[in-house]
């Protein structure tokens, strides 16, 4: 067990705040788009439901992959920042394309350069929020990058609605809307975060290569494997939005459902974050596990409105109890010149494990039923809450 610090807000580096708040504004941006994108393809460009999961399951697939390489790439430069500008900056351009789109063929261009941009971006920006944080602190940075992050998950939606009712639905006013957040993202990154000085006479090789590999030890797999499977527990986000459909909420009403879980979230990150700088990372990854389990059983069980919205609630505080904890986990268990690539490594294994429970949440759901989704994710999620206690018991050292 860490023994605990004196902590103050005041510590958190500015650079941290600059970058939730980037984080923010590009969310807000994304999110005024991707939140109608899917009627937009359907509605107004006429293109088929299975063309838009192809072109959405490409785009993540893309995403995926890029993470990797921006991440090795950024430990062999030694440098964060310009990779974080490339990427953010990818996802400013994308912003109009989709605003005078009137086909396929830019939607699918536009969508791709998006993910690219947003695969350049995330390994760098999280190895970025280590480099410039003391280790003591560097959940509570965490909980915050991803406390403002959220924030615009619900506050780009609720936008996006907003405009709509106003404008009589004109989607690509809309879109035009969003591409000022995107540009002020990119501005407030360039000018408002500065990189820490790299460490002179350091010689620089190959992230990848075998030695490189072995310095990143059995702490670091260990995490990597604790976040693929809590990521296996808790499938995609989407099937909360179709347990809201199904159980008669109306459709206009919908979105709202993820907006509560976000606003939650994002309220939860910070708190959840600064606790786990001084309380043993097992523990709080096991009440994380508890509060998922929780949020199963009202998912499964609900037969009212009430109990759907209170499910997701509980969703949302074990988002804010897990995420920015992990992440504080990978910088923790990494050597400092290999960060990027093992936050490339890591989003990689959590991302393949999305898609994976994703698509047995999928089969269940069409074969037995809503609730059996909801009671098979709880059900795994007991499962790795027994392995986590047994793992912590036997190698105790790994995790704190």
């Amino acid at each position: 067990m860490q023994t605990p610090r004196q902590f103050s807000p005041a510590r958190i580096p500015a650079a941290v705040w600059a970058l939730g708040l980037v984080s923010m504004l590009m969310d807000i941006s994304s999110e005024m788009i991707h939140s109608l994108l899917p009627m937009f393809m359907v509605g107004a460009l006429g293109m088929s439901a299975f063309a838009v999961g192809l072109i959405e399951g490409l785009a993540e697939a893309t995403a995926l992959i890029v993470k990797v390489f921006s991440g090795t790439l950024s430990d062999y430069l030694g440098r964060r920042k310009g990779l974080a500008l490339l990427g953010y900056g990818l996802g400013a351009v994308t912003k109009p394309l989709f605003a005078l789109a009137s086909g396929a063929g830019l939607i699918v261009t536009a969508r791709l350069i998006d993910r690219v941009g947003k695969g350049i971006r995330g390994a760098p920006r999280d190895a970025l929020v280590a480099d410039v944080t003391p280790p003591e602190i560097r959940g509570a940075a965490f909980g915050l990058r991803q406390s403002l992050d959220t924030v615009g998950a619900f506050v780009g939606p609720l936008l996006a609605v907003g405009l709509m009712l106003l404008w009589a639905n004109d989607f690509r006013a809309v879109f035009w809307v969003a591409v000022v957040p995107g540009v002020l993202s990119v501005a407030v990154l360039a000018w408002g975060v500065r990189e820490p000085a790299s460490q002179g006479g350091v010689r620089r090789t190959n992230p990848i290569r075998r030695e490189n590999i072995r310095r990143l030890g059995p702490a670091y797999w260990w995490v990597v494997a604790v976040g693929a499977v809590f990521t296996l527990a808790r499938f995609s986000e989407a099937f909360l939005v179709l347990r809201a459909q199904n159980i008669g909420i109306p459709m206009a009403l919908v979105p709202l459902v993820m907006v509560a879980m976000n606003l939650v979230y994002a309220a939860a990150a910070y708190p959840f974050g600064k606790l786990s700088d001084r309380v043993s990372h097992t523990r709080l990854l096991a009440w994380g596990l508890v509060v998922l389990i929780l949020s199963d059983v009202l998912l499964a069980t609900a037969q009212h409105w009430t109990l759907v919205i209170a499910g997701v609630a509980v969703w949302g505080i074990h988002m804010g109890m897990t995420q920015g904890l992990l992440s504080a986990m990978v910088a923790d268990a990494t050597p400092a010149d290999l960060r990027g690539t093992a936050y490339g490594v890591f989003h990689l294994a959590s991302g393949l494990a999305m898609l994976v429970a994703s698509a047995v949440a999928g089969l269940l759901w069409d074969a037995v039923g809503p609730a059996a989704t909801f009671w098979a994710g709880g059900a795994f999620a007991a499962l790795c809450l027994a392995g986590l206690g047994w793992r912590s018991a036997g190698a105790g050292r790994l995790l704190r």
